[in-house]
């Protein structure tokens, strides 16, 4: 039986470590872990899952015994009985290493950008599209003159910052506890696809981004998280790029957003496997505020954004072939073949 979402998955995870072990080989440049969210990627991804297994685990085994500390452990062998089977754990495994595969090599890879490719190429010909879409005006002034530059700033902040948590908190959701078990591979495979793909836009069109290349476009905007977090990686991009600074990314690159890409495969996702349509209308205007604030704050061109959507698509789909979906004709819903790791069946 053949099994492509393994195969997608675990060759996406292999092609990006490969690439990022061959760049950091041919430029004598190490490879580093990036910390992030709750530390570095390898404490961060075991953190989270064991923190949504306990999640899982206490309150279920708390209100079936009625807090009578005699029935717990027959209700917590039950729920690892019937939930975290063979299958569960194959995906949790799989689907973390090869995650924490592609992100790394995904943030080495574009912190090698501009040894590899020289700075921003075509910033200058991206804000000149955009100023041609906003019919000769900066976009940057005229969403500023429409959404203002006060409280609405910081609201926006907010929501382009709720990314960076999003992303290992999204992963962990769906290994641990999506209903079937083709979602899990699913969006772990469109998760690793979405990665790979904004690499290689990087180097197919290397930017900066509007608010690093015309920086004084966005000198009306308040302090905001957003605006700190732009600092920070100009400095940390001026300590590899100038300083030498050794153990640290460089994290600057505009074409594709990435930002705008993973937002809308988690609306996808949560629109095709989830049934709460408070959390369809919460993840969908999460991704339409997203692309406002890329824009916003400076984060990306119009065509960043479009591309990133392209991104979200192509892995939402590739993924979703992968791990054994059916798509109804018009993609307007799906339905699983398979509720085990075999995934995809052979019979249709």
């Amino acid at each position: 039986m053949y099994r492509p979402a393994y195969a997608l998955l675990v060759g996406v995870a292999a092609v990006m470590g490969l690439l990022a072990v061959f760049a950091s080989v041919t430029l004598d440049r190490p490879l580093v872990d990036p910390e992030g969210f709750l530390g570095p990627s390898w404490l961060r991804l075991p953190m989270l899952l064991l923190g949504a297994f306990l999640l899982d685990m206490l309150p279920r085994t708390l209100w079936g015994s009625r807090f009578n500390p005699r029935l717990m452990p027959d209700i917590a062998r039950a729920r690892v009985r019937d939930h975290w089977t063979r299958e569960r754990m194959t995906l949790v495994v799989m689907g973390l290493v090869c995650f924490y595969i592609t992100y790394v090599s995904y943030r080495n890879l574009k912190s090698f950008l501009p040894f590899v490719m020289g700075d921003g190429k075509y910033d200058r010909e991206l804000h000149l599209m955009d100023r041609a879409l906003f019919l000769g005006h900066e976009p940057a002034t005229i969403l500023h003159q429409v959404f203002g530059t006060g409280w609405t700033a910081h609201v926006l902040s907010s929501i382009y910052l709720w990314f960076l948590p999003l992303v290992p908190l999204a992963l962990a959701a769906w290994l641990v506890w999506s209903r079937n078990i083709s979602f899990g591979y699913w969006f772990a495979t469109s998760q690793c696809l979405a990665w790979a793909l904004g690499t290689a836009s990087y180097y197919a069109l290397p930017t900066l981004g509007p608010g690093f290349a015309y920086s004084w476009l966005y000198n009306d905007l308040p302090d905001t998280g957003s605006g700190a977090l732009m600092d920070s990686l100009f400095y940390a991009r001026k300590g590899v790029l100038r300083d030498g600074i050794e153990g640290a990314v460089q994290s600057v690159a505009g074409f594709a957003s990435l930002h705008v890409a993973i937002t809308l495969l988690v609306a996808l996702m949560v629109q095709y496997t989830l049934r709460s349509r408070v959390l369809h209308w919460v993840f969908w205007i999460n991704f339409a505020i997203t692309v406002v604030a890329t824009l916003y704050f400076g984060w990306h061109y119009v065509a960043d954004d479009i591309a990133g959507v392209a991104i979200a698509l192509i892995s939402f789909w590739l993924g979703g072939l992968a791990s054994g979906q059916k798509f109804d004709r018009g993609g307007l819903a799906s339905h699983p073949t398979t509720t085990t790791s075999q995934v995809p069946v052979d019979a249709d």
